[in-house]
């Protein structure tokens, strides 16, 4: 075979892929649930609607009793051998699933870090609300990064910037616990409190009446 010219572009060799069209439930792609004629396994265990052990069918099978019972078959356990499929109504079980996760995500608590800031010439009045600010946020389960900004020539004197976050931290005691120590970063000083743990006090045992 001739060697090719320079300059002559490679043969490229096209390969044409046929794009398969499956019709399947845009909900059960999303959460990877096989249901129906999607199951592939040579043979499921099965549960009915009720809870109750029909044992290990072939899919057709235990598909056809499915829908004489105007169920839908669910494959909820895919990784047991076999994989264990339920009869149920498929919308039902999303439905279920679904509020289920929602109830979960309303249990968990989003902390935030909500920020507090003082100046070098802060007045007592303004200390108070903002250390009462940084309290609240506390109690609410928040973090609380307590800054401060020197300005020009406060830079000289970053000592009093550090009297008034050591002092914050002081004032609030044991409703917060330190989670960054007072540092600076540029021209601003910062701490960050966290929320303090405070551990449920056990009840005291009743006393023994004596006889």
């Amino acid at each position: 075979m001739p060697p090719r010219p320079i300059g002559c572009p490679a043969r490229v060799r096209t390969v044409h892929l046929r794009r398969s069209t499956i019709a399947f439930d845009k909900r059960s792609a999303k959460s990877f649930i096989r249901i129906n004629e999607r199951i592939r396994a040579r043979e499921v265990r099965v549960i009915d609607e009720n809870g109750e052990q029909l044992g290990i069918l072939p899919p057709y099978e235990a598909l056809r009793t499915a829908r004489e019972r105007g169920l839908d078959l669910v494959e909820v356990s895919p990784n047991a051998v076999p994989p264990v499929c339920r009869i149920q109504d498929y919308g039902r079980y999303l439905y279920e699933k679904e509020k289920s996760e929602r109830a979960a995500r309303k249990r968990q608590k989003v902390i935030t870090v909500k920020e507090v800031k003082f100046s070098v010439t802060v007045d007592e009045h303004d200390y108070q609300t903002k250390k009462n600010q940084a309290i609240r946020f506390l109690a609410d389960g928040d973090k609380v990064k307590a800054s401060l900004r020197f300005r020009g020539r406060q830079m000289a004197h970053r000592e009093l910037g550090y009297k008034i976050i050591n002092r914050l931290i002081q004032d609030i005691g044991d409703t917060g616990v330190v989670e960054f120590m007072p540092r600076m970063e540029g021209t601003i000083l910062h701490a960050i409190l966290a929320p303090s743990r405070k551990e449920t006090p056990k009840p005291k045992p009743a006393p023994v009446a004596q006889a």
